[in-house]
Formats: structure tokens, C-alpha cells, sequence
């Protein structure tokens, strides 16, 4: 089992050393970092990304809680803290547990079993989903053909002829043996349902069929296009120009 990365905020050094030294009986948790203000935890967490944190609320500059407005996604938090009149607002921001000073080793470890068992949670719902996006990429049918409604008749687009999708507002062009013709969907759903080994998004706008490419011509530096068979030519993204060469092999 991989170990629980922690960082101790609190402006006090007391405060941090008796939950450095009840954290010595959790040989699960790791402490990557003490930090003794609001800015300084910030930062840490910003750059170490841990698991859990120690968290007093009353601190010069900014408290705990002004703290957590500036990040997106703070981790597990445990509250340590001197003031009770706090608690109610510490849960409304999702806080696992609130430590009251001085508290005891007994209740610092309720803490932390409570903190284990939600970290633990979150890592395997994380695991469920990865599985379930790898399930369905390999079990995704690709199109074989696209269908476009006309006013009196319905044409069947077999992809493989399919030469340019382009975004085009709210739908879809699709350049087919010279024709174009629109389709209401979007370039995520094609770049989703086309074989990614026939059909390449090169640019936000386009997404070719790599046979149609004739060239990759360089304008400048990182600046490059496609030149199709059918005398267009298409500006590739950096993005796209690195999905190009790995698809081609160019190396």
C-alpha cells in the first residue's frame, strides 16, 4: 500500500510538533512538508499535491479558511484547532475531521483512521473509473459509415471516402468525394467515433483522413500544413503535427 503524503500547517510550532510526534505511531502517513502560514500552504500544497492536510484555522495573514478558497481542489483536511465556535463551518467545507487543542492520542487517531478510510475511497473510485474509460475505449465500435438527411434523400457516406470534417458553428462539414455536406454533431463526437488509425484531428478546426495527405509542408518554425490530395491545404496544430508524426512514424 502506498503511503499517505501529509503536510502540517499551523502557525505555532507546539501545534505542529504534538501532531508530528502522534503522527510517528501512523507508519502509513508520510509528512512531506510543515508549513507555519496560510501562503506557505498554499504553495506546498500547489506543489506536492498530498494527500492529506493539518490544518489549524486561526493564523496571521490569512486563516485556514481563506486558505482553502484559493485552491481548486484541496485535499483530505483534517482542522486542528483552539476555537470550537468554528466547527460548524469547518464541515461545510468538507473538513473530515476537527480537532479541538489539546486533544488527546486516542481522538488524533479517530482522526486519522477517518482520513485514511476517505483517502482510500477516493483512490479506488479513481482506479473504477480509469478501468471503466479503458473498458470502453477497447470495446468502442468505430463508424463505418456516416448518414446525412437531405430534403428527398438520404446519402450513406462509407468513412473510408470521407476526405475533410471541418467545425463549421453547430455542426459538422463533412468534405465527401469533393461534396460538402453538414451534419448536426460535434468534432468531439468524430474524433471520438472515427478509427483514430484512419481519422486524425490535426487543427480545433479539421479532422482528416490521413490517406488524403499528400505532404506536410514547414511554413516556419512550428508552423506547418497539410497538403491533400484534393489540392486543399489545412493548417496543423503543434498538437496535431505530433499526432501526425507518431501515426505516420515520421520520428
Amino acid at each position: 500500500m502506498n503511503k499517505i503524503s501529509c503536510i502540517v500547517i499551523d502557525d505555532e510550532k507546539l501545534g505542529r510538533d504534538v501532531v508530528l510526534e502522534y503522527l510517528k505511531a501512523h507508519i502509513n502517513i508520510e509528512v512531506i512538508q510543515e508549513c507555519k502560514n496560510g501562503f506557505e500552504g498554499i504553495k506546498a500544497i500547489q506543489d506536492l499535491k498530498p494527500d492529506l492536510i493539518f490544518l489549524d484555522i486561526q493564523m496571521p495573514k490569512i486563516n485556514g479558511f481563506e486558505m482553502l478558497e484559493l485552491l481548486d481542489e484541496p485535499p483530505t483536511i483534517i482542522f486542528t484547532t483552539a476555537f470550537d465556535q468554528y466547527a460548524l463551518k469547518a464541515f461545510e467545507v468538507n473538513a473530515i475531521d476537527y480537532l479541538l487543542k489539546p486533544f488527546s492520542k486516542d481522538r488524533f487517531a479517530e482522526a486519522v483512521e477517518r482520513a485514511e478510510k476517505n483517502i482510500n475511497n477516493k483512490i479506488e473510485s479513481s482506479k473504477n473509473i480509469e478501468k471503466l474509460k479503458t473498458h470502453v475505449a477497447e470495446n468502442l465500435e468505430y463508424l463505418n459509415r456516416i448518414i446525412i438527411k437531405e430534403k428527398s434523400r438520404i446519402k450513406i457516406l462509407p468513412v473510408e471516402e470521407v476526405e475533410i470534417l471541418e467545425a463549421l458553428d453547430d455542426y459538422v462539414q463533412i468534405v465527401w468525394k469533393g461534396e460538402k455536406l453538414l451534419k448536426q454533431k460535434t468534432m468531439k463526437y468524430y474524433e471520438t467515433h472515427l478509427d483514430p488509425k484512419l481519422f486524425l484531428r490535426i487543427h480545433r478546426s479539421y479532422i482528416v483522413n490521413i490517406n488524403q495527405i499528400k505532404n506536410i509542408e514547414l511554413l516556419e518554425k512550428d508552423t506547418h500544413h497539410a497538403l491533400l490530395h484534393n489540392g486543399l491545404k489545412l493548417p496543423i496544430s503543434k498538437t496535431g503535427y505530433s499526432k501526425v508524426k507518431e501515426l505516420l512514424n515520421m520520428g
